[in-house]
């Protein structure tokens, strides 16, 4: 999109990221980072949790729903993980995210998941700047509203079993 064609909404706009943290890694990054004054975009609102095994992937969705528009999630490195075999865990979970917010008309590039050890401030850095660099290319995600229940027709039940049980 040329300067004189973007509308100037999209001039101001700022990327909203959510980042779930390992407490153990990636969070440990975050903070030695903010220690080392290492400077880095303030686009992104970080989550602390204590695994990325433990990112519920209902979460990520919740995210999107609710206005962000990428989620990074940051783990220990393969072998590292706190409790064993988490990030294991969080690399599969991540690989079925990707395909389900394909299937949403979420792009590729607005999840993302980056292995970080306590040691890697400065990779915090780089990655944070990525993501917002690379989101403010991609543009605001626009997806549609969810209809709440009160705009549901009078002859259908708001929701699944709302009427006494499965249709």
């Amino acid at each position: 999109m040329s300067d004189e064609t973007r509308p100037k909404a999209v001039d101001n706009w700022q990327p909203r990221i959510v980042a779930f943290f390992c407490n153990w890694c990636t969070y440990t990054a975050a903070d030695l980072a903010g220690v080392s004054r290492y400077t880095y975009k303030p686009n992104a609102r970080v989550i602390r949790i204590m695994c990325s095994g433990r990112l519920d992937p209902q979460f990520v969705v919740k995210a999107f729903r609710e206005g962000a528009d990428a989620v990074l999630i940051g783990g220990c490195h393969p072998g590292d993980c706190h409790y064993q075999e988490g990030n294991y865990k969080a690399l599969r979970r991540f690989i079925l995210l990707k395909k389900l917010l394909a299937q949403f008309g979420i792009e590729d590039e607005r999840l993302r998941l980056e292995w970080i050890s306590a040691s890697e401030g400065d990779k915090v850095q780089k990655v944070m700047n990525e993501m917002v660099e690379q989101v403010r290319k991609l543009g605001p995600l626009h997806l549609e509203p969810i209809p709440s229940p009160s705009h549901a027709p009078d002859n259908q039940p708001a929701a699944i079993g709302a009427e006494g049980g499965l249709p």
